[in-house]
């Protein structure tokens, strides 16, 4: 894919300021994309969108194709009458700095009870038809989703696995019944995801409007407790009981002596491959429904990918398994024709995972934080770039540029003020201002490289569930005149 020489900053909606405990999708985006297009970026970087579960990550959502509810915009319904004042009368002090999401769980979703009350009251002109409009537009996967979330409420939230069988592994007259007890709750969940869908397109719309491309993000896996494994087995290695009999995840590395469980079922590639990917070709449909270009996340799967036992409790014991290889890509561009996608190609790769990213004229991942470290020169020093690249200070899983530098080796740290020819004072940007001068055809950074933010701002520490993973925002004031210009500068300076 030949993508234009651009810049642009990574920031995931929920760190969006306001209010209400959590970013959303109302007039702080808007002011966002103002504030990004007018520094002369054309890139927002969003991690995935999807209705977050247990752990609050955005890699493991209830739905490969729901929208997060916590995005929708309150101001927005209180403008489209869905919400009056009273209706945030209650509204806890929320810390302007952290997402609090036991919190949001317990207020948020109460506050959009009300505005499923309104809806049904029937006082917006309308809005039923829309609904139901938008519902039959989704078939493909709603009613599913939204079976499956109002059983998990009726079930006090309980994993899908942990229903009664009937329920768990989908008996028909069960199901049927389900959705007759629980039409009330499917009506709420269709409503919600018609919010967030009206209320993600306007922002998109608007972004589009001031020359700002959505990068997005596709999970290479779905969570186990999810509407998509719980609707299709047949396209996972479970058993007959729904259980997994494989899982996901990365062996043990230089960074952890036991790897990384992923706990994310595994594909039946054949499965897949006989339906011509049906599912997961609509599931890119539906993502670039929302989103520009994609990155594809933990791209080196689709070569081969680390096959544990389902009953494992490390990632040790495991073996490389094949994927669906070129197969894939060459019947995506026959179905959906040549996409815009990135390549996550991160990690110790197989040479085979480099040459089907080239095949396809993917552009590949390049880390400025990696740089510097023992290996010198490796394959994230500046000068190995290609312009079919795609640079980054770092990402949402690594430390910031600030902490990356308090930490690591003064070896390490004297290699990246020797190449950047800077004292190291300012390193966010001595690493902003190298990105952004690099070949490589995109340029982003994380906000709060942009911000100069150490440790404290980190998004997600892999492998934890931390207090703060997830949950980081930025105050408005942040977005200052002063660093609009200095990012204005970098964008005129490095033709971006």
């Amino acid at each position: 894919m030949d993508f234009s020489r651009a810049s642009g900053v990574l920031l995931h909606p929920t760190s969006l300021p306001g209010p209400n405990g959590i970013g959303e999708l109302g007039p702080e985006a808007f002011r966002w994309i103002d504030w990004l297009a007018d520094a002369g970026s054309a890139l927002w970087q969003v991690l995935p969108l999807g209705p977050t579960s247990y752990g609050d990550s955005p890699y493991q959502c209830f739905s490969a194709f729901a929208g997060n509810p916590y995005l929708i915009s309150f101001d927005r319904l209180l403008a489209d009458g869905l919400l009056h004042a009273n209706d945030l009368r209650d509204r806890p002090d929320f810390n302007p700095d952290w997402v609090d999401f036991g919190t949001i769980y317990d207020w948020k979703l109460a506050v959009l009870d009300r505005a499923f009350g309104q809806f049904k009251s029937g006082e917006v002109a309308d809005l039923h038809s829309r609904v139901k409009t938008f519902a039959a537009e989704n078939a493909h996967w709603l009613p599913d989703y939204a079976l499956f979330m109002s059983i998990k409420d009726a079930q006090g939230g309980s994993p899908w696995w942990e229903w009664p069988d009937d329920l768990k592994l989908r008996d028909p007259d069960a199901v049927a019944a389900a959705r007759e007890t629980y039409a009330g709750s499917i009506e709420k969940h269709n409503f919600l995801q018609y919010l967030f869908a009206v209320h993600w397109q306007d922002v998109r719309t608007y972004a589009h409007s001031r020359g700002v491309r959505i990068v997005g993000d596709i999970p290479i896996f779905v969570a186990y407790d999810s509407s998509d494994v719980w609707a299709n087995p047949a396209l996972f290695h479970l058993d007959e009981q729904g259980r997994r009999t494989v899982q996901a995840g990365v062996p043990p590395d230089y960074f952890s002596a036991t790897g990384q469980l992923w706990g994310n079922p595994l594909y039946r590639w054949k499965v897949h491959k006989a339906s011509g990917y049906a599912w997961w070709f609509e599931r890119l449909r539906s993502v670039l429904s929302q989103v520009d270009i994609l990155r594809l996340d933990h791209f080196r799967g689709f070569y081969d990918y680390w096959e544990i036992p389902g009953d494992a409790l490390t990632a040790q014991n495991g073996r490389w398994v094949l994927g669906p290889g070129a197969d894939f890509f060459v019947n995506l561009r026959e179905t959906l024709g040549e996409l815009p996608i990135i390549a996550e190609d991160l990690g110790e790769l197989h040479p085979k995972v480099y040459e089907l990213r080239d095949r396809f004229d993917l552009p590949g991942m390049k880390i400025l934080v990696f740089a510097f470290g023992d290996e010198h020169p490796n394959i994230f020093i500046p000068y190995n770039y290609t312009a079919n690249t795609v640079v980054y200070t770092g990402t949402h899983d690594n430390d910031t540029a600030l902490g990356w530098f308090r930490r690591v080796s003064e070896k390490e740290r004297d290699l990246a003020r020797r190449y950047l020819a800077r004292d190291g004072s300012d390193i966010a940007w001595d690493l902003v201002r190298e990105a952004w001068s690099s070949v490589s055809a995109l340029a982003l950074a994380p906000l709060q490289d942009l911000l100069g933010l150490g440790n404290e701002a980190r998004m997600n520490l892999p492998g934890t569930v931390g207090t703060h993973n997830w949950s980081w925002r930025v105050r408005a004031e942040a977005f200052s005149p002063g660093l609009q210009a200095r990012l204005r500068e970098a964008n005129f300076l490095y033709g971006r």
